[in-house]
């Protein structure tokens, strides 16, 4: 198995998984900002620069079916308890391929650094961009490990309109990487569908745990 957070998702996006096995990895962060844990099917991984037997002995004393201890409640509060950070909410971790030419909806860069929504995607990425359409808008960044993470909105007056889609979808002609990524809460199924009908496929789940 590749042997950091990078190499990991660079796998995944290309439909190459850990072992089902039921086991855990525990690998240190690939940064200062970046920490968390990755679920795929029967495989784990945990990326934090902690001691890796209390992780251990963290894990096994979470209730609930074992295959699932990463993602437990009292495993998640351990961590944030220990490193001092929060979480807001476990992710669907989704991946699309790039798309080539010009997106099929039009939009306009913003360059204002300063704007609300640049300076909240600054908090959790690197070199974003975001760009507005009429109705919504789209931002793409480098978030954990790296790799290029897509973000959409839409105004509740244009909602319903397949505008979510369409930003999503437009996410894909704008990355500069050969795939870009997407978390989803999985509670909010709006943008769930949205995401999936413009080529996103779930490869797992996410909880990010982000310093204060």
């Amino acid at each position: 198995m590749n042997a950091d957070v990078a190499g990991i998702l660079a796998a995944a996006a290309r439909g190459e998984f850990p072992v089902p096995d039921g086991s855990t990895t525990v690998l240190p962060q690939p940064n200062a900002r970046d920490a968390g844990v990755l679920a795929f099917t029967a495989h784990s991984v945990v990326f934090l620069d902690e001691d890796p037997e209390w992780i251990r002995a963290e894990l096994a004393a979470a209730c609930g079916d074992p295959l699932a201890a990463a993602m437990n409640p009292r495993f998640l509060a351990a961590l944030m308890t220990r490193t001092g950070r929060s979480m807001n909410t476990i992710d669907l971790l989704t991946v699309a391929g790039a798309l080539p030419g010009a997106p099929e909806i039009a939009l306009r860069e913003i360059a204002d650094q300063e704007h609300p929504r640049v300076a909240r995607a600054l908090a959790y990425r690197d070199e974003v961009r975001v760009w507005v359409a009429d109705g919504g808008m789209v931002t793409l960044g480098r978030g954990v490990a790296g790799r290029m993470e897509a973000a959409v909105e839409v105004d509740e007056d244009a909602r319903h309109r397949g505008l979510g889609r369409a930003l999503a979808r437009a996410a894909r002609h704008l990355t500069p990487d050969p795939v870009v990524w997407a978390q989803q809460s999985p509670g909010n199924a709006r943008s769930v569908r949205a995401f999936q009908a413009a080529g996103y496929r779930p490869v797992g789940g996410e909880a990010l745990l982000t310093a204060h």
